[in-house]
């Protein structure tokens, strides 16, 4: 399908089913991506990203054209919803860590190659929030600076801030990988 966002969210609000399935196939990718980055657990993205659709299923009927990009609506739904979950985190004491499986690259990728993605997930996670959710919409969800900080609800020169010091702290935490 050639529609727009706009088009097929119409198309939704009327119940069209062939509308749905194209508008989740053309936006369920990116939001799984942004929402793992954000939690850094791919079973929780799995759920942000459906959480995320019931609400556009929702708003469908509601959607006024115009007033805002869908993406950028989208993309904030889908942020709001993985800060609840990492609220919530902070806010549960867990005796022991939840065993999780290894989603990394198979064994024939390499055992380096695995170590650094996990090096680099980690190093994201540590993040603070905010630093994080720039770099995720900046360079995984390939966002310009003018529609993250619109996503972020901040001005691009404090995008920009926020960019600059997750930058650095990514350098200073990965530089050994660097030299190498």
């Amino acid at each position: 399908m050639g529609e727009s966002d706009e088009e097929l969210l119409s198309q939704v609000a009327r119940g069209d089913a062939a509308a749905a399935r194209a508008l989740v196939g053309r936006k369920l990718p990116r939001l799984l991506s942004l929402a793992r980055r954000m939690l850094g657990d791919a079973a929780e993205a799995e759920d942000v990203a459906q959480e995320a659709f019931v609400r556009v299923w929702r708003q469908a009927p509601r959607w006024r054209p115009g007033a805002a990009r869908f993406d950028t609506w989208l993309h904030r739904v889908a942020l709001n919803l993985c800060y609840d979950r990492l609220r919530r985190r902070r806010e549960l004491a867990v005796a022991e860590p939840p065993e999780r499986v290894d989603e990394g690259p198979g064994p024939g990728r390499g055992l380096e190659a695995q170590d650094v993605g996990r090096r680099v997930d980690a190093a994201l996670q540590a993040l603070p929030d905010r630093q994080r959710e720039a770099l995720v919409l900046c360079h995984y969800q390939e966002l310009g600076n003018l529609e993250a900080a619109a996503v972020m609800g901040v001005s691009v020169e404090a995008l920009e801030g926020l960019l600059s010091g997750g930058r650095r702290a990514l350098r200073a935490v990965l530089a050994d990988l660097r030299e190498g």
